[in-house]
């Protein structure tokens, strides 16, 4: 019989399948002390808990038969990844739960800030019959702008249609075929801004999406959008925002969600007429928080039955001869992921990772996990991708794995090459590790190189012209940006190169943006490794 402790409140519809199995034993004890868990935790196979539970490194050591921690939920802030990783201990989630309800709860907003329900209803309840402040507007004919064609971005395009509005969607990921698949129109972000008269947003809190509209968005947006944010606090600029509406251009907004959970009390959008709010309401349905329970307890007795399972959040055990091998690689993998993600414009649709030299003879498939994650963090954020689910978050978005091996490795013992391919380029780098020197970046497309990945780094495209590096270097000085190694990679003297500076912060986009002007220069991208 398999043990498994309930140290939260979750509802018995939710563990219905757990209690009900017949190799199973289920224990409610909510609000246990650590001191109390960790006394009695080393009886159970299995421990669920929902946010109130903290699952320490102490708890999961005392945990001796413990096999996996189930999170009814999404978040995962409560555990101890790294010590369950350490001690083989599976974690898994619910990510899947709440897609509806959330999608649910941004139709609601939606048709809220098209009719001013909660404006109209205080009014009304105050003893105020007034039918001529609050004259809405159709959903019908409207075009909505969707911001993440994830889960729950494609089920609000699913829902939208059916209110015979026309559908926008961007998503870093998605394919002309994909976007024809759910009939919308694959549109960038400008175009979106620039043409929508309502706009939602579903992609995670990610530094590519913090502030993704601000100022220079509303600058060209198109007056009288809508907008409605259920998904992260800081995708949106709340104090644009708040001066767009002013200004006239944005006719509402709906959010649910903010930068700063829960509110100042002076916060701008709590006593704004044209602002709708709720308190992070998208999850909380009975019906989703049954549904994470329901999906935490299925995975749980497929682990306990040595079955397939999914959601997994951390990383499951490597025997020891394999991790000793890969493990100097995970790093570098994760962060050649990450770079030629940044370097890539458009839709990924294929990763090929080329494993050369002694790797090539062991289980690569550790290391090929941490080289997606990078690729899919950069776009989906590195907390929301691990290296259980990478594969399947890749397989979900049809991106397509290729892994070559090769027992050839040039100049290096070995050579790990991730390219990335999308509709409109495709982009290499690759990596190795040098006795005395750690990880190296050796190879950005065709040109050859030997850069730290890490910190901030700045990527010149130029010309091989005299005076090219000068240019570059006084408008980062006059800048402030401070060059800390240089790198400058070229195939023939006069021809085509790249330039790789280190940098000890960020260089500012508006920069970035200068240092791509210069003359004889092609691009300048920023790429940020941590």
């Amino acid at each position: 019989m398999f043990k498994v402790l309930v140290s939260d409140p979750i509802s018995d519809l939710g563990i219905q399948q757990l209690v009900e199995a017949t190799d199973v034993a289920v224990d409610k004890k909510p609000g246990l002390s650590e001191d109390e868990l960790v006394a009695i935790i080393g009886e159970y196979d299995a421990l669920l808990v929902r946010s109130q539970t903290r699952v320490t490194k102490r708890v999961m050591e005392a945990g001796k038969q413990l096999k996996v921690v189930g999170r009814a939920g999404v978040g995962v802030d409560n555990i101890d990844l790294k010590a369950a990783t350490e001690l083989g201990i599976i974690v898994i989630n619910a990510p899947d739960g709440n897609t509806i309800t959330t999608c649910e709860h941004t139709f609601a907003m939606m048709m809220a800030v098209a009719r001013h329900i909660p404006q109209a209803y205080l009014k009304t309840v105050g003893g105020e019959w007034d039918r001529k402040s609050f004259v809405g507007v159709e959903l019908r004919t409207k075009v909505l702008g969707v911001l993440g064609m994830g889960r729950i971005g494609s089920e609000v395009a699913k829902r939208a249609k059916a209110f015979g509005m026309e559908i926008m969607g961007y998503d870093p990921f998605m394919t002309e075929e994909r976007a024809e698949q759910l009939g919308i129109r694959l549109s960038t972000v400008d175009e979106i801004v620039r043409n929508a008269d309502f706009m939602t947003v579903h992609t995670p809190l990610t530094p590519e999406t913090r502030h993704m509209i601000g100022s220079a968005q509303f600058e060209v947006m198109k007056k009288g959008m809508r907008i409605v944010n259920c998904a992260r606090g800081g995708i949106i600029d709340e104090k644009a925002l708040i001066e767009a509406i002013d200004q006239g251009i944005v006719a509402g907004a709906a959010f649910d969600v903010f930068e700063i959970e829960p509110p100042a009390a002076d916060h701008p959008f709590l006593s704004h007429p044209k602002v709708i709010v709720t308190p992070h309401l998208g999850a909380s349905t009975v019906e989703a928080q049954e549904n994470v329970a329901i999906d935490v307890s299925v995975q749980v007795l497929n682990i306990l039955r040595d079955k397939p399972f999914v959601n997994a959040v951390n990383m499951p055990p490597i025997p020891a001869s394999l991790l000793k091998v890969l493990q100097p690689y995970f790093g570098l993998g994760e962060k050649l992921g990450s770079f030629v993600a940044q370097l890539t414009e458009g839709a990924v649709a294929e990763i090929v990772v080329s494993y050369s030299g002694e790797l090539a003879d062991v289980d690569t498939q550790p290391l090929t996990r941490y080289i997606v994650r990078g690729v899919l963090g950069h776009h989906l954020g590195i907390e929301q991708v691990n290296v259980v689910n990478s594969m399947h978050l890749a397989k979900e978005r049809n991106v397509n794995i290729v892994v070559n091996k090769s027992t050839a490795s040039r100049d290096f013992t070995n050579l790990v090459t991730v390219t990335l391919r999308s509709k409109n380029e495709e982009r290499t780098v690759a990596g190795t590790m040098l006795t005395g020197y750690g990880p190296r970046i050796v190879q950005i497309d065709k040109y050859p190189v030997d850069v730290a990945p890490e910190g901030n780094l700045v990527l010149v495209s130029h010309n091989d012209k005299p005076g090219i590096i000068g240019k570059i270097g006084t408008l980062l000085g006059d800048n402030n940006v401070n060059i800390a190694t240089m790198q400058v990679g070229r195939q023939l003297a006069g021809g085509a190169a790249i330039m790789v500076l280190s940098v000890d912060k960020a260089a500012p986009k508006e920069l970035v943006a200068q240092i791509a002007s210069l003359p004889d220069l092609n691009n300048a991208k920023e790429i940020t490794l941590r």
